[in-house]
């Protein structure tokens, strides 16, 4: 079993900063590649960045681009989302995703998997 927990979110005011965590446990042969997604009331899960461990390629919602840094830890199977000059419409509970690869040589399994969540509200 792999598990992903998330942690760092908060109330922050708009113009504030917050940092997210995600590290991943469990008997992993890899991670082919982590990401961040978000999810408002009333609006679908919507990819946030996303980061390639073999290329170290990153990617953006537009809405994000310039303002969120994504990166990882390889050693600590950890990835960071550095969210800075939030918005209210920023406002979200942020999910980690991993594509990770477990089991033996030669019986490799493929998995995606989701964390709890965290909530992230920016507010005056």
């Amino acid at each position: 079993q792999v598990q992903l927990v998330e942690s760092g979110g908060g109330l922050v005011q708009p113009g504030g900063s917050l940092r997210l965590s995600c590290a991943a446990s469990g008997s992993i042969v890899s991670i082919r590649r982590m990401a961040w997604y978000r999810q408002a009331p009333g609006n679908p899960r919507e990819l946030v960045a996303k980061h390639i461990t073999s290329t170290g390629t990153t990617n953006y919602a537009d809405s994000v681009k310039g303002r969120f840094t994504i990166s990882r830890d390889n050693a600590k199977n950890t990835v960071y989302l550095q969210l800075d000059s939030l918005k209210p419409e920023d406002t979200a509970v942020y999910y980690c995703n991993a594509d990770v690869v477990t089991g033996s040589p030669t019986d490799l399994r493929y998995n995606e998997v989701w964390g709890q969540g965290t909530q992230v509200t920016v507010s005056s």
